[in-house]
């Protein structure tokens, strides 16, 4: 048994200042407190540890633990640790990671596993009782006598065996002398309910495999929806939030928790308060909310999981994953998350979230508080001929053009300068306000500068442009008014430190991975330019970056020093979101 995590105040409260937020769980919440059904409320988040998290769960993580902080209650982080072959401590880390790089923290930390000898004594009352018998059926044969949706299921030739013999199978069951498979503890409820979900489901199943907590403890394993049902009553849950797909499920989760009936169980409840654990005043109720769907992603676990062992991406943190640790790693902050969570709301409705809004959300988030710097990705040279040989100065800039308190940095400045080389055009197009030859350009903070000469190799190519600063165009002197329509950015060639720089864009090119009517599948769809890797240049207050350090690379979009990779001497930045939505205007190829 885990012991007590931290009080109350494990997690965080809410802003006092912040709007109150409205929405039908919330209500909910509102009226039982208010009605004194709940003296206070307790939530928990549980998190399955056999993959790592995805943005999904962002959304179920802040509801769940938001909640909790909002009213002064308590949210548990409880593992549903039952299927052990699947299940690792790898994912184990990486999810109490996610959850406090969110900004939250639990009252306790739990497992199912914790309650394994609970459960066991719950699955005896109710056989006890006459409501679980123990079924010889093969998996196959289940399936045959479930029935469907328009016919109804039949009853096990095994429903009706007594009270005695049950308890026998199952203790035998627990004791390990039946194969994986052979046999299953299950409900017997109702083989001609509606609700398939009812059709006597299975409680238990044999599976001889090492659990990561229990080791070889237990040959049996309950099944989700006994588990989880127990798991919230054990702990006092008041509201156990769900998303949609559990709905039908709820008469199950009721069915359980009534039969059990852990309240009106004074032995059951004598071992609970000797473990330190609440005692259950109240039933816990399931409200299911619709989960967060995201255009142009998988969020199927059987997919990810699909994608880092068939080696379509580079592991479960690829800055391409929508896994949180995958969107940490891309430049994703908590505050940008913890918006999108906002603006999607809570409701009852599936919807679609267009990926513009997740990208929204970063923006926003990174807008207001990135420090500005400046790199050039695709590096062009531009010498300046009318300074000396050797010219350096120091120019000052700030780093945040709308927050003066980030105050300002010194940027190096010489004669020969790395500008894009998408700046230039020696043919310009319509329109075109960049760099040309004997045209102006105003370079970011230094003056205005004109192109006098194009230098190109053998081949044709442009290797390097030669210009002349006007010297009456520096910051601050009169000629810098002068009207230039166009300006760009730069690095002292001197003083820049090459960067491995990381243009990350979408995993997939169609709005629909998931959809395969046409035949395809997801595999089909993922994007060939999803990642660059290119070598570029910053300036060096952008190369003494922490890890995991924001910026905007001014006209290039905002960029995260990467999380592992990233060194002062050897920079790596990772395109986090571009500076406008591309896809807005027909980069979809589906």
């Amino acid at each position: 048994m885990s012991s007590p995590g931290p009080a109350e105040s494990a997690v965080q409260p809410s802003d006092a200042s912040a709007p109150v937020r409205q929405d039908f769980i919330r209500q909910i919440v509102r009226e039982d407190l208010a009605s004194g059904k709940h003296t206070s409320v307790r939530t928990r988040f549980p998190p399955e540890p056999n993959g790592y998290l995805h943005i999904g769960h962002a959304k179920a993580i802040c509801l769940d633990f938001g909640i909790a902080a909002e009213f002064g209650g308590r949210c548990n982080l409880r593992f549903d640790d039952t299927n052990p072959e699947k299940e690792d401590l790898e994912f184990v880390r990486a999810i109490e990671d996610d959850v406090r790089w969110l900004g939250f923290d639990w009252a306790e930390l739990r497992h199912a596993s914790d309650y394994f000898d609970v459960y066991y004594a719950a699955a005896e009352k109710l056989i006890r009782q006459g409501d679980a018998f123990v079924c010889d059926l093969t998996a196959e044969q289940v399936r045959e006598y479930r029935g469907t949706l328009t016919e109804p299921g039949r009853d096990s030739p095994f429903r009706d065996r007594g009270v005695e013999e049950n308890l026998d199978l199952f203790r035998r069951m627990r004791a390990g002398e039946f194969a994986d498979g052979t046999r299953t503890l299950r409900a017997k409820i109702d083989m001609a309910s509606g609700n398939m979900n009812l059709r006597d489901p299975a409680l238990y199943r044999i599976k001889q495999v090492t659990h990561q907590n229990t080791g070889d403890a237990w040959p049996i394993y309950p099944m989700y929806d006994f588990a989880h049902a127990l798991g919230d009553a054990i702990e006092g849950i008041t509201h156990s939030l769900c998303t949609l797909e559990f709905e039908d499920h709820r008469p199950l989760y009721d069915w359980v928790v009534d039969r059990v009936d852990l309240a009106g169980n004074p032995d059951l409840l004598a071992s609970l308060t000797e473990r330190g654990l609440p005692n259950v005043a109240a039933k816990p109720r399931q409200i299911e909310f619709s989960r967060l769907n995201i255009n142009y992603t998988v969020m199927s676990k059987r997919k990810l999981t699909q994608l880092v062992a068939e080696g379509l991406v580079d592991g479960w943190d690829d800055p391409r994953m929508y896994t949180l640790q995958g969107l940490r790693r891309r430049g994703y902050t908590p505050a940008s998350l913890r918006l999108l969570v906002d603006r999607v709301g809570i409701s009852k409705q599936n919807s679609v979230i267009d990926f513009s809004v997740l990208e929204g959300a970063l923006r926003d988030d990174l807008d207001a508080r990135a420090p500005r710097r400046m790199a050039v990705v695709d590096p062009l040279k531009l010498v300046l001929t009318n300074l000396p040989e050797g010219h350096a100065e120091t120019l000052v800039f700030s780093n945040h053009p709308k927050d003066e308190a980030q105050g300002t940095r010194e940027v190096p400045f010489s004669r020969q300068l790395w500008i894009e080389r998408d700046d230039f055009a020696e043919v310009p197009p319509k329109g075109w306000k960049r760099l040309v030859p004997g045209g102006e350009v105003r370079l970011r903070g230094a003056g205005i500068v004109r192109c006098d000469e194009v230098v190109k190799d053998e081949s044709g190519a442009i290797v390097e442009l030669r210009g002349t600063l006007d010297p009456e165009s520096r910051p601050g002197m009169e000629g810098a008014n002068r009207k230039i329509k166009g300006t760009i950015h730069w690095v002292s060639a001197a003083h820049a430190v090459e960067a491995e720089v990381r243009l990350f864009d979408r995993l997939f090119v169609v709005a629909k991975p998931d959809d395969e009517s046409t035949g395809k599948t997801y595999r089909d769809h993922l994007n060939p330019d999803s990642r660059r890797s290119v070598t570029g240049y910053v300036e060096p207050a952008a190369a003494a970056a922490a890890p995991e350090q924001a910026f905007q690379f001014e006209r290039l979009g905002y960029f995260v020093a990467d999380r592992y990779d990233h060194a002062p001497s050897r920079p790596v930045f990772n395109r986090s979101v571009t500076l406008r939505d591309t896809w807005a205007t027909g980069k979809d190829a589906g």
